[in-house]
């Protein structure tokens, strides 16, 4: 992807790392494979007995996999800019890989699902203790109860500054919009004026 200025020299494209997280079952795997340009790198495994009595599937039974270390995609846009999206696992026994996959991202996406709201609040404390620019995108499961965004905003106890939207993440352009949501929001200066670096250390 090195392409060349008006001088001839060499220009190596800006990369963008961009984490996608929330609790188990949310879609952040399905995010991360319908917007990526490549095919996705995922690190699924079959749901076993081990995680009887662990891992709570309620309200997602008919879930048979679940994300152990990340996914991962890809999107370019024109020869300068590389956005790579790392899924962080949902489950609390997996939490341990993410300080790593935080390492140098710009920012977060915060999936949340109104049928298991209370999941998502360790994304968001962790994002908040890191000073981790992040948005919130509630995530439309068919038949699951609606709320206003101004409800799941008061759930969530969610900072006015904090973006807040809905989306269908089986959607790539629902989907996109929420990355470009993302984006914008530190772009503006609204999220934390931290720049990229170790975190968590």
């Amino acid at each position: 992807m090195d392409s060349e200025n008006i001088e001839g020299e060499v220009v190596l494209p800006t990369a963008i790392k961009i984490l996608v997280a929330g609790g188990f079952g949310v879609g952040k795997t399905t995010l991360v494979g319908a917007v990526s340009e490549t095919q996705p790198l995922h690190t699924e495994e079959v749901l076993s007995e081990r995680g009887v009595g662990v891992d709570d599937i309620s309200g997602v039974e008919t879930k048979t996999t679940t994300t152990v270390a990340m996914d991962f995609g890809r999107i370019s846009f024109g020869d300068h800019l590389v956005l790579y999206l790392f899924g962080t696992p949902g489950q609390g026994r997996f939490w341990f890989v993410w300080d790593e996959l935080a390492l140098g991202a710009l920012g977060a996406v915060v999936l949340a699902d109104t049928r298991r709201l209370p999941d998502c609040f360790p994304s968001i404390d962790y994002f908040e203790r890191n000073r981790l620019p992040f948005i919130v995108a509630v995530n439309c499961f068919d038949g699951a109860r609606q709320y206003s965004l101004d409800e799941v905003r008061l759930a969530l106890d969610l900072d006015p500054d904090v973006p807040l939207m809905l989306c269908d993440v089986r959607v790539r352009e629902s989907s996109k919009k929420v990355l470009i949501n993302l984006i914008e929001h530190v772009m503006n200066g609204r999220g934390s004026t931290r720049k990229p670096q170790a975190v968590g250390h």
